[in-house]
C-alpha cells in the first residue's frame, strides 16, 4: 500500500512558564487537561506513553526525554507502514511566557489526503485548548470526558443541534455566552474556539467543553477540572447529546 509521509509545524506563544508548560505537554495528568482521551506518559527516554478512548488505545515509546525542553514520542509501524510522532520543543521568552513548537510527522495510508486535512486543522485548535488550559486553569488537572452522539443525517445538522443546545446562533463567534443544562444543573459559559461546522468550544467556570463534528458525526472532548467521576460524567453527557437529537 502507497503511502504519504508528512509534516507539520506548529508555533504558539503560551503564558506560562517552561515548567508549566512541560508539566502539560508530558505528563499524563497534563494531557489529559487539553488533548485527547486518558493518557500516561513512563518520564523517561524509551519509556512508554498511552491514550486510551472508548473503543481505542494508542501506544507510544518515548524518543526524547529533555526535561523543561524537548519531548518527542513516536508510535509503532502499522502493518500498512502507518505511523505518527509528535515532537514539543519548548523556549522560555522571560516571565511568564514559553514559546512551544509542536512538530507532527509520520506516515498516512488510505485516505490520506482527508487524514491530513483533519490533522492540519485540527493541531491548531488542541494548542489553542493548551493556551486556554494554562491561562485559565494553571496548576489543575482534569478529567477528560468522551461521550458519543447518534449519527446525523450531515455536518449541519450536527452544527445546528449543539448550537440550539448550548443557547447560540448558528454564526456563533469567540466571545459569545454560551448556556447550558446537564442533569438539571444550568451552566453558563463563554465560547473561546470555534470552527464551524466542525469544533465548538465553550470555556466554564470548571471546564474546558469541546464539541466535535464531521460527517454527521459528533463527540465531546471535555476536560472537567472537578472531582467528577469519569465514567458518569461520560453517561451523563452521553444522554445529553441523546436528548440534543433525539
Amino acid at each position: 500500500m502507497t503511502g504519504h509521509e508528512f509534516e507539520l509545524t506548529h508555533d504558539i506563544t503560551l503564558e506560562a512558564t517552561p515548567e508549566q508548560v512541560w508539566e502539560a505537554i508530558a505528563t499524563g495528568p497534563g494531557i489529559d487537561s487539553w488533548f485527547m482521551g486518558r493518557n500516561q506518559v513512563e518520564p523517561r527516554e524509551g519509556g512508554a506513553a498511552s491514550m486510551e478512548m472508548p473503543g481505542y488505545t494508542g501506544t507510544s515509546t518515548v524518543t526524547a526525554w529533555e526535561p523543561g525542553r524537548r519531548f518527542r514520542y513516536e508510535t509503532a509501524v502499522a502493518e500498512d507502514g502507518s505511523f505518527m510522532a509528535f515532537e514539543y520543543l519548548i523556549e522560555g521568552r522571560g516571565g511568564a511566557a514559553t514559546a512551544l513548537r509542536m512538530v507532527h510527522s509520520g506516515m498516512l495510508t488510505g485516505d490520506w489526503e482527508d487524514q491530513f486535512d483533519a490533522l492540519k486543522k485540527g493541531n491548531p485548535l488542541y494548542l489553542r485548548s493548551l493556551a486556554e488550559y494554562l491561562k485559565h486553569f494553571p496548576g489543575r488537572t482534569a478529567v477528560p470526558v468522551t461521550a458519543f452522539g447518534p449519527q446525523q443525517a450531515d455536518g449541519d445538522a450536527v452544527w445546528a443541534g449543539i448550537t440550539a443546545a448550548t443557547g447560540l446562533s448558528k454564526d456563533v463567534r469567540e466571545g459569545d455566552a454560551a448556556r447550558l443544562t446537564i442533569g438539571g444543573r444550568q451552566v453558563d459559559g463563554v465560547v473561546d474556539l470555534v470552527v464551524e461546522p466542525s469544533f465548538l468550544g465553550i470555556r466554564t467556570g470548571d471546564a474546558l467543553l469541546r464539541f466535535v463534528g464531521r460527517e454527521g458525526f459528533v463527540l465531546t472532548g471535555h476536560h472537567v477540572f472537578a472531582d467528577v467521576d469519569p465514567a458518569e460524567a461520560e453517561q451523563a453527557w452521553s444522554a445529553w447529546l441523546a436528548a440534543v437529537y433525539a
